[in-house]
């Protein structure tokens, strides 16, 4: 292979490159390149990293977040189901304070 001093520019053949793009592996000019996250990159390499994530599509966002809101409210109403039923099972002697009333007045 050559080296950089022989290649030239991929989009300006009269130009002799200055840097070669470490996504396509393209040779570039100055003008051609840019300098993105601490490395020399292509304005075609850099326009696929510019591209929105789906994590930050606002439709995506409110899909995901109307499915923990349900999810949360989901547990929520499960735990305080739970609670009730366990405070049902409990003997109604607990409820009048007969069962711990005595201990805590034991002590005096």
């Amino acid at each position: 292979m050559r080296s950089l001093t022989h290649q030239r520019c991929f989009n300006h053949s009269h130009r002799e490159a200055a840097a070669r793009c470490p996504e396509c592996a393209q040779f570039f000019c100055r003008e051609c390149i840019t300098e993105h996250d601490d490395r020399v990159i292509c304005a075609a390499c850099l326009k696929k990293f510019a591209k929105v994530p789906l994590t930050q599509r606002s439709t995506f966002v409110g899909v995901v977040r109307t499915i923990q809101l349900a999810a949360g409210v989901t547990v929520l109403v499960l735990f305080f189901y739970l609670l009730g039923q366990t405070l049902l099972a409990m003997p109604s002697s607990f409820h009048d304070g007969t069962v711990w009333k005595p201990v805590l007045l034991s002590t005096e």
